[in-house]
């Protein structure tokens, strides 16, 4: 029994990853960006955000940095809360890829829900030692 009890603990060790230090910037960064866009903190924004960084939303409009940051501060872009449900992160080097789900609560819109879930990868790139997002793409899956 001691011995299975030790296979039991090594397979479980050999296949836990920890989390890398780059890693964990993302996730952080990823949590700051979008507190960013529920407290429409422009500043915060400008830094997450590349400055060609293409933003195509689960509707199909697209949008850039300016435009973006834009939506957020005059409020065409309002968000109550995102919640991020999944998340799985790939480096390559100076790039990430984030895969993950998220839902977000919005204003009601004529007395009716409004929120979304939505599936979406985007993209990080390393520059000057910190993380920058240079894409974002989403689509909407259903929300009950």
């Amino acid at each position: 029994m001691k011995h299975i009890l030790t296979l039991v603990l090594l397979f479980i060790l050999t296949h836990v990853k920890a989390q890398s230090a780059d890693e964990k910037a993302i996730v952080a960064v990823e949590k700051a960006r979008f507190d960013a866009q529920v407290s429409k903190n422009a500043d915060v924004l400008n830094q997450v955000l590349a400055e060609d960084m293409v933003y195509v939303h689960s509707n199909g409009n697209v949008d850039n940095k300016q435009s973006y940051i834009q939506s957020i501060k005059d409020g065409s872009s309002t968000y109550n809360s995102i919640d991020v449900q999944e998340q799985k992160i790939r480096l390559y080097g100076n790039m990430a890829i984030v895969n993950g789900v998220c839902y977000i609560k919005r204003p009601l819109v004529d007395g009716k829900n409004n929120d979304l879930k939505l599936r979406y990868t985007d993209a990080y790139v390393k520059k000057d030692g910190r993380w920058q997002m240079v894409t974002w793409q989403s689509f909407r899956m259903p929300t009950q």
